[in-house]
Order: structure tokens, then sequence, then C-alpha cells
């Protein structure tokens, strides 16, 4: 795959509508869950499917570097930890909710972190600082230290939780039932320090990410839409529309590394570019019918959304014509 991840290039409306995807890594027995890049080396991404499989691919030089199967427990989310070659990863088996930390050099469990009484749907990880958080079904979201097998603390919420470290991991968001609240993570248990309202949509919250300067935050939810606030004040700077998920899957959108647009996925299995100033960019079609998992890779003019396939979108410089680039 020839892929612009050695050269900068500005990320513009004309250059996502000219996204096409390249590489596509085939073989899952089932729809990928969960996907993650690592916050430093860039080119390793490891995958979770429902086929019960953990795949760490090096994405610049296009090889699955590994697969570790989860037979046991299943595997619905998988993160890095700052070290590539351990991560942290949710079980979906009904009867275990453990969280475990595995090594990927030797298929080992370094530590289990029990806690929850139900499915984790979300997971953010502080790498700098070792720590990380979980969301539950059972209307929980834990503190916790990857050096630790208890919760460092304890909150409680009333609905599903997507829960987010700002990449400092100086203040977390959790969202649920319309509202994002905002924590110091050093005082976390004075409760938040401010709630931000995303207007009148209370259904069920699916993801929230910060994009990477911190200033804007981003939530989508099962009735397909697709927020972006302001993070210090909570003013809504736009919301756009996709189709609602009908399913139990989850509805995805990644910011682009400067913060300006937005990929996000569709309940019809779509995937539609956004900029955050004036709305829809471009939009690719689908025949699957469960919205796609979608990240942005790291220092790169890349996304990869993930089905029953792993896709890498690159630009098609054939469209673009003359442009400047910067070594």
């Amino acid at each position: 795959m020839t892929t612009p991840l050695m050269v900068t290039m500005e990320v513009t409306d004309k250059v996502l509508q000219s996204m096409k995807a390249g590489l596509v890594f085939r073989g899952y027995n089932g729809r990928i869950s969960s996907m993650d890049f690592h916050s430093k080396a860039t080119n390793y991404l490891v995958t979770a499917s429902d086929d019960e499989s953990i795949r760490l691919y090096d994405i610049q030089n296009a090889v699955c570097l590994k697969t570790i199967n989860s037979k046991k427990y299943g595997v619905e989310l998988v993160c890095f930890t700052d070290n590539p070659a351990l991560v942290l990863y949710s079980s979906k088996n009904g009867w275990d909710e453990s969280l475990r930390l595995l090594s990927l050099n030797d298929n080992r469990f370094v530590r289990y972190f029990k806690g929850h009484l139900d499915r984790v749907v979300s997971i953010s990880l502080c790498s700098e600082k070792e720590v990380f958080l979980s969301g539950s079904l059972d209307r929980t979201v834990l503190l916790w230290d990857l050096r630790a097998d208890k919760a460092q603390g304890s909150l409680r919420v009333q609905g599903r939780p997507a829960v987010s470290y700002d990449d400092q991991g100086l203040v977390f968001g959790v969202a649920y039932g319309g509202h994002v609240r905002m924590f110091d993570a050093r005082k976390f248990e004075k409760g938040p320090f401010d709630i931000f309202s995303v207007g009148n949509d209370d259904s069920e919250a699916h993801v929230i990410k910060f994009s990477s300067d911190g200033r804007r935050l981003l939530l989508t939810t099962k009735a397909g839409r697709v927020h972006v606030l302001d993070s210090f004040h909570g003013n809504n700077i736009a919301t756009y529309n996709v189709k609602p998920v009908l399913t139990n899957s989850t509805l995805e959108a990644t910011f682009s590394p400067d913060g300006n647009h937005i990929i996000s996925g569709s309940g019809d299995g779509s995937v539609y570019a956004w900029n955050v100033r004036s709305g829809k960019v471009a939009h690719w079609g689908s025949t699957d019918n469960e919205p796609p998992l979608v990240r942005w890779a790291p220092g790169s003019l890349m996304f990869l959304t993930g089905s029953s396939e792993l896709s890498c979108w690159v630009p098609d410089l054939s469209k673009l014509g003359s442009f400047a680039v910067t070594k």
C-alpha cells in the first residue's frame, strides 16, 4: 500500500472528498468491535473482533503481526497501554465482566481488574499516567491504576456511560442522559466541575472523545447524532445527523489530527466526513447495515474503518492535481 504516512498534507474538504479505500485486511469471521492506535508507536494498530480474536497490525508496512484468540472470555473492547506489547481488553462473555491486561509477546495475562457487574461499554486510557476509566452497563464508572487490580475510585451514573480522558489526563468527561459531566481527575470525588447539555438529545451515549488539542469534545448517540462541543464552555459547535443505530452496535466518530474535520459512521453502515465549521463534506455508501468503527491514524493522512473487514482510507492523489507536500 502506498500511504502518505511519511509526508504532511493539510486536511481539507477536497482531500477528504478524494479519500478511497486502499489496503483492506480480510479474514475476520465476525465484525470488528474495537480498534486502537498506539499513542507513540503510531504504526501499530490493535483490533478486537466478535470472532473472539485480538489482532496486532503494523499499518505502515501493511502486515498483520499477530492474532491472539480469547475463546474462553471473548473480547469486545481493546486499547493499548504505553507499552505497545501490553493491551487492556474487556470480556464479552456474560459470566465474567473483568478487564484484563494482556501481554501480546507471550499471550499471558499480567493483571485482572475485577469490579464491574455488567458489560463494559467504554474504556479510556491515559498511558502517560498509567491510569484508565471504564464505564459499564452496571451504571458505574470505575477509575483504575494499571499497576493495581482494585479500582481507585467509583462514580455512580444514571444510564449507559461513555467516558474519555483528555490527552493530558487532567480532565475526563462522562456522558449519559443528554449531558456531559466534566471532572478534574485529581478531585473527581468532589463531583463534576461542569455539566454540558447536548440539547434535547437524551438518547443513549455511545462515544465521547477530546480533540488532540483538548479544545473540542465529540459525542455520538444511538439516535444518530454526532455532537461537537467546546470542551471549555460546553457550547454546541455543531450537530450532525446520520441514520440511528437500530442494533446493539456503537455509533463512532473520530477527529482529524487538527480537530477541524470529523469522520463518522452511520446506522446504515455508511461513512461521512464533516467539516466542523461548514458541515457535510463527503459520504461513502455501504451494503452493510451496521455502523462501522472509525479511527483517524495519528500523524497521518489516513483513516480506518472496521466492519467485517479492516479498510485503510487514503487520498486519491490522481484526483487532487497539484498540491504542496512538505517532507
